[in-house]
């Protein structure tokens, strides 16, 4: 998947596809490991999705915080300015 369908998914359901390519590589990692290498390009292919999907996630989650601090910031500046006012 690109990763430009990545970020329009929400934090929950990036998480969720994350859990399922860390299932797949295990399950594959399994299978190479047992002689069968026909999954070796998929592995692989896998490994770049979940580096997206992990990348994205943060940044999801950087900004989200952010913007959280941010609100909070403004909130008690707010509660300052109207205090002072009176």
């Amino acid at each position: 998947m690109k990763a430009l369908k990545y970020r329009e998914l929400d934090v929950a359901e990036l998480e969720r596809q994350q859990q399922d390519t860390q299932d797949q590589l295990f399950r594959l990692r399994f299978q190479i490991g047992m002689g069968q290498a026909e999954g070796l390009k998929k592995y692989r292919g896998l490994r770049k999705d979940r580096a997206r999907l992990l990348t994205i996630l943060s940044e999801k989650k950087s900004q989200g915080e952010t913007a959280v601090q941010v609100a909070a910031v403004k909130t008690a500046d707010d509660k300052k300015k109207s205090k002072k006012s009176k």
